[in-house]
């Protein structure tokens, strides 16, 4: 009698222990299945990343697009004529016309003013 009821007994092990590897089993292939989605090639941690990536290029991009646009107003400006060459000349080189005079007006420091400079 004794052996039938140790045969009962490691049936019953034996069947909690097949329904908790099934259950284990089951859970290693949720896990397995989650691996790609959130840190594989194409996970989404990875996507995240690479869309603040792809904010910040284009952040750059606008920038650059608005500065050769104010580059290419200035160089049709320089072909256009001469008034802007000369500007620039004046305001980069301090170039003076022959027909001009430079004038440069300095306004004068108080004693007070002086000594913090000094």
């Amino acid at each position: 009698m004794r052996s039938a009821s140790a045969a009962s007994q490691w049936d019953k092990l034996g069947a909690r222990l097949r329904a908790q590897g099934l259950a284990w089993a089951l859970g290693a292939a949720v896990v397995m299945l989650q691996y790609p989605l959130w840190l594989g090639e194409g996970g989404w941690l990875k996507v995240r990343a690479h869309a603040q990536e792809i904010a910040a290029q284009q952040a750059l991009n606008r920038r650059l697009q608005t500065r050769n646009a104010s580059l290419l107003a200035e160089l049709g400006d320089l072909k256009q004529g001469r008034d802007a060459v000369e500007e620039r000349a004046r305001n980069e080189l301090g170039m003076i016309a022959a027909d001009e005079w430079f004038v440069r007006v300095v306004t004068a420091q108080s004693p007070q003013a002086k000594k913090t400079h000094e």
